[in-house]
């Protein structure tokens, strides 16, 4: 995790304090059952908690041991020692490392994703927003990088809306999916412990046991959460393109907010760069590469081995930081966003009219014209006004082969921009509802 990229309440999720606490509670919650279970003392089980409840963990302490041991959970357990007394021998009984580490980092990834979430929905309700206020401000679509026809600004903003809806969804089932308790034992045969230890430690945990453990979690749970992520990232870097685009000097449609006193440039004072854009391209980019880790820690040999676990400990906490960092900048990106109408007119009218292109065709071809012949009689005249030669209406009204199908009157009805948003009112509709 670097502190640059780093909000502190994702952050505190992977600190050392918060995962030992989790290890804690998951021993605990096992002791409570397995007291129930008559299979140790009741008192034990209290005391556990009462001694270890509030305790703030020496995480210098464990390392130290840890040093020794050459194992962490065996570190932890013996710090807890230290802290509970002789009661200490009834934890931890019937159960295997992984039965903490799994459990615990799927504790983790929940309440990260819960972070993740009202990431979302911060910047679905700046994107609605948004949406609405530009739901008819007229731009140019652009298919290739190219002028195409117009659509609205809002309607390009709906779509963002549109894309992080789905993200959601995906986000919420991928945080279900990983949400599951291991608490089988050795190679997860449940021969050292009752599944109803596993039962109640799930429940304690707000998770649901895993139906079938070997020792491990089964990894392709994370690799659908990570690549959830990816996805997310995807999405985010395809909007803060659109918005680097957008800022070019040649398009300046609409451009991120420039606070008083912040510099583009230690060069060239008039610079004002799309800075936060290119940030989340190039963190989108690092979400992205902890994808294929996420895939690959899915393939464990037998009923378990550790090569996941270096990579988890890397890209648990980098890609959920780094994500939830990306999102609240794109949301301020969307909130301040600064948006030019007039230059969108300017840029829909560049081309002279040309953008109307396909009316003009469709409309040869309802009077008769074969669609080649009326093909060939449109891109006529067109091209010249592609090297700024001429007006396109005037010269169609111009062309003898165009006059013999379509008037002046009905020429000039064909460049109607009303026309190309008719149906904004349906599209949003569909998107956000009756709202």
């Amino acid at each position: 995790m670097i502190p640059r990229y780093t909000r502190p309440e994702m952050a505190s999720i992977w600190e050392p304090q918060t995962r030992f606490k989790i290890w804690f509670e998951i021993e605990a919650h096992a002791a409570d059952a397995l007291a129930e279970l008559g299979t140790i003392p009741k008192d034990a089980a209290k005391t556990i908690w009462a001694k270890a409840k509030d305790a703030t963990f020496d995480v210098e302490r464990i390392d130290e041991i840890e040093r020794e041991t050459k194992h962490d959970v065996i570190a932890f357990l013996t710090h807890l020692a230290e802290i509970v007394g002789p009661e200490a021998r009834f934890v931890h009984q019937g159960m295997t490392s992984s039965d903490v580490l799994d459990t615990c980092l799927n504790v983790q990834l929940v309440r990260a994703a819960d972070i993740l979430i009202a990431d979302i929905d911060r910047l679905l309700a700046a994107l609605k927003t948004r949406a609405f206020e530009h739901k008819m401000t007229p731009t140019i679509g652009r298919s290739h990088g190219i002028h195409a026809e117009p659509v609205t600004f809002g309607l390009k903003l709906a779509f963002a809306y549109a894309e992080f809806t789905r993200n959601r969804e995906r986000l919420v089932a991928a945080r279900k999916e990983v949400a599951t308790c291991a608490i089988s034992g050795a190679v997860g045969t449940f021969a050292q412990i009752d599944p109803r230890v596993e039962e109640h430690v799930a429940k304690a945990m707000g998770l649901e046991p895993e139906p079938i453990s070997t020792q491990v979690i089964p990894r392709d749970r994370h690799a659908m959460y990570f690549a959830t992520l990816g996805v997310i990232a995807s999405s985010m870097e395809r909007l803060a393109v659109e918005i680097r685009h957008m800022q070019r000097t040649e398009v300046l449609e609409a451009e991120e907010f420039f606070s008083e006193g912040q510099k583009g440039s230690s060069a060239m004072p008039h610079k004002r760069n799309p800075v936060l854009t290119e940030n989340i391209t190039g963190l989108s980019r690092m979400v992205r590469a902890y994808v294929t880790p996420a895939l690959e820690n899915v393939v464990l040999w037998h009923e378990r081995d550790i090569s996941h676990s270096s990579a988890e400990r890397m890209f648990g906490p980098d890609a959920t930081v780094t994500l939830d960092f990306a999102l609240n900048r794109m949301a301020g990106v969307i909130e301040k966003l600064l948006v030019y109408p007039a230059n969108m007119q300017k840029n829909l009218d560049r081309l002279g009219g040309l953008v109307h292109s396909q009316r003009v065709l469709i409309a040869l071809t309802q009077k008769g014209a074969s669609r080649e012949d009326s093909y060939k009689m449109v891109q006529r005249n067109a091209m010249p006004v592609w090297r700024g030669e001429g007006d396109f209406q005037t010269l169609l009204k111009g062309d003898a082969d165009v006059k013999k199908y379509l008037t002046d009157d009905e020429i000039a009805e064909k460049f109607d921009l009303g026309y190309h948003l008719k149906h904004v009112d349906t599209i949003f509709k569909r998107v956000f509802g009756e709202s």
